[in-house]
């Protein structure tokens, strides 16, 4: 099964010294053989958010939510149990500081 592996993190602060190395990480998830795809995002402020209202596309600077913490980056990942894709997320070096979302994707094979 497919998990999106949210990476978010408070922009304002300092990730710790000792957090793990991401390239570490990835060689790790890649000969798991787990990892499909994944990227950095550019910071909330080149973000647009759209919404369609009466037909009407409305496009406002900046995201969709006030939160503290941002969407920083995001993985993709094929894991056979969300027990494996948990244990992935807690290893991602951004998880020692931040937050790391779990989400599976829908399996419209069998919806």
């Amino acid at each position: 099964m497919k998990y999106l592996l949210l990476v978010c993190a408070d922009p304002t602060i300092e990730p710790p010294k000792e957090v793990g190395d991401i390239d570490v990480w990835f060689q790790e998830i890649a000969k798991r053989g787990a990892w499909l795809d994944g990227d950095r995002l550019q910071p909330p402020s080149s973000a647009k958010s759209v919404r369609v209202r009466r037909s009407t596309r409305l496009v406002s600077d900046g995201p969709f939510a006030e939160t503290k913490e941002v969407i920083a980056g995001y993985d993709i990942i094929e894991c056979q149990t969300e027990e494996q894709a948990i244990e992935i997320a807690g290893l991602h070096p951004v998880a020692a500081f931040g937050t790391v979302e779990v989400r599976p994707f829908w399996d419209w094979g069998n919806s």
